[in-house]
């Protein structure tokens, strides 16, 4: 489950409040899972590995055949003080930075832990003591009993900033999920450092820079290979460059119970799910007494002159995601090489009469619209019409959907269930929205409510949203598939579960569905970026790729004493 900012502060109140637990309790089991995290990146405090940041520490300035202005000999000096520092020191260097807010609270708390543990640490503060929350300043008390202290941070102090890029690990612990503005001062400047660095970065909770809810960037961002976040993820974790910002991020139960995140965010009505969450997805048996018919007939609209090959990834994506027949109609001036091309799929010449397209398609359980159909008139004003007269599911995707631009009234009077997926500039055309779309999780719900219809909005952790307002944030795939090409996998794999009856048993929504097919789409995209590669991988690799990803949720759909 994740949770917006506005709902895990309201959680910590009722927490705090409700259910008298104390902040300070919260803070230390927070900073607890940061420290572990760092220890995990680190191993144990003093072995001889430790001193990996002795090469950073003798780096010098200037070359030796010329005169070093005043400013380099320094720069050496410092550094060569901390080496020898190092070479004494078995034990791991790890540097806190911390803001004066709850969220360095963690950070200095984190700190005493990595020094009790004996790892050699020194926190800093990004700002004024006087702006320091109670919960920090007691937590500074700690750290100081345990013989540590938090300093000012002076980046242009040599000796400083020499120790902090001799480090083995930095934490940021600058802001939490409460930034809004771009970062400025002195904490701009402070990220900008860490970010030169390449020292590895625990963020705490969400990585400083990054907007909460939207995954923007304020800015500038931290760069962290790992990011704890407290009792529930955030949007921002899995969304556009927050995404690339967050590392591997992990999720920290901090003490607040389970029954009041339930009652808070999972029973409201309007939650966000990631994929996957309640699913390791699994998926049942196929009924051995079952027929072709009853695993999904499809229609699937599609291809143009120059554009061969996006109906048949679509075609290819369907039947490897189960779908019993596919049924492919295409221009008729590219039907020769497609049906080249095809050997599974049915490929046949779009008749001229409209009624006899109508009808084929009617025949079928659910129909795909537009991947590679071209912007040509005549193709246009044949999606709209099949739009209009088909009562069958319908998926909609890319020139489909640019049909629809201007004509969103055909989507509003279908009383049969449409999924559309677009990417960014399909969905800006349909809507008139400005690009980028900043809150993607709002855009893509508000369009699902208003249009009664299920969006999948494409992209670094596609937004699926149902008419009811529910949301499924996907946590699979990589940059890798951002290809052409990917999409059009992803419209037949969704419309293969759709069409496929024994899978309406799972009690999954047409909506959870579509997500469903998603992080199928995604996780097959990760298999293919650890086996050839994110450079190298190609759309075709992932339908090949699916066999593996849908024998692994067919195994983890049989009982224990089938999966061998």
């Amino acid at each position: 489950m994740l949770a917006t900012v506005a709902q895990m502060q309201t959680l910590d109140r009722a927490a705090i409040e409700e259910r008298a637990i104390p902040s300070l309790e919260l803070m230390e089991n927070a900073a607890r899972a940061v420290a572990q995290a760092a220890a995990g990146l680190l191993g144990p405090a003093g072995r001889p590995e430790g001193q990996i940041g002795m090469a950073r520490a003798v780096a010098v300035l200037g070359e030796e055949d010329r005169e070093l202005t005043e400013e380099e000999r320094e720069e050496i000096e410092a550094r060569q003080a901390v080496a020898a520092s190092r070479q004494a020191d078995p034990a791991q260097w790890v540097g806190v930075l911390c803001g004066p807010g709850n969220n360095g609270g963690d950070g200095i708390a984190a700190a005493r832990l990595l020094l009790e543990a004996g790892y050699r640490v020194r926190a800093f503060l990004v700002d004024g003591r006087e702006r320091m929350t109670p919960d920090a300043r007691a937590m500074e008390e700690k750290l100081a009993a345990a013989g540590g202290s938090l300093e000012a941070l002076d980046l242009e102090d040599r000796g400083q900033a020499a120790w902090l890029s001799a480090c083995d690990c930095l934490i940021d612990a600058l802001f939490g999920v409460g930034l809004k503005r771009p970062l400025e001062g002195k904490f701009l400047a402070a990220v900008e450092w860490m970010n030169r660095r390449r020292i590895p970065v625990v963020a705490c909770d969400l990585p400083s820079g990054v907007e909460g809810d939207t995954g923007r960037v304020l800015g500038q961002a931290v760069q962290a290979a790992v990011t704890v976040t407290f009792t529930c993820a955030k949007p921002g974790l899995y969304l556009g460059a927050g995404a690339g910002c967050a590392g591997r991020v992990e999720v920290a139960d901090i003490g607040i119970p389970r029954a009041l995140v339930r009652e808070q965010i999972a029973r409201g009505p309007e939650r966000v799910q990631l994929n996957p969450a309640h699913m390791r997805w699994s998926l049942p048996r196929r009924p051995a007494q079952g027929h072709k018919g009853e695993f999904g007939k499809l229609f699937l609209l599609a291809g143009s002159q120059g554009y061969t090959g996006a109906p048949v990834l679509c075609a290819r994506g369907a039947l490897r995601t189960g779908a019993g027949l596919v049924l492919l109609g295409v221009p008729r001036e590219v039907y020769p090489i497609v049906a080249v091309k095809c050997d599974e799929a049915m490929a046949f010449p779009l008749p001229e009469r409209y009624e006899e397209i109508l009808g084929r398609a009617a025949a079928c359980g659910v129909a795909v619209i537009g991947p590679g159909l071209g912007r040509a008139p005549r193709n246009q004003r044949l999606a709209r019409s099949l739009l209009a007269d088909l009562s069958i599911p319908v998926v909609l995707d890319a020139d489909g959907i640019n049909a629809l631009a201007g004509h969103i009234d055909i989507l509003d009077k279908r009383s049969a269930p449409t999924v559309l997926t677009p990417h960014e500039g399909e969905f800006a055309r349909l809507t008139g929205c400005p690009l980028p779309v900043e809150d993607r999780i709002a855009a893509a719900r508000a369009f699902a409510k208003a249009h009664r219809c299920t969006l999948v909005l494409k992209g670094r952790g596609t937004v699926t949203a149902g008419p009811d307002g529910r949301v499924w944030l996907n946590g699979t795939g990589n940059p890798g598939m951002a290809k052409g090409g990917s999409g059009d996998v992803l419209a037949g794999m969704i419309a293969a579960l759709l069409g496929q009856k024994h899978l309406q048993g799972l009690h999954l929504s047409l909506s959870e569905t579509a997500a469903l097919a998603v992080w199928l789409h995604g996780r097959a995209g990760d298999l293919c970026a650890s086996r050839l590669g994110e450079y190298a991988m190609l759309p075709g690799d992932l339908v090949e790729a699916l066999p593996d990803v849908l024998m692994e949720c067919e195994r983890a759909g049989r009982a224990p004493h089938e999966r061998g």
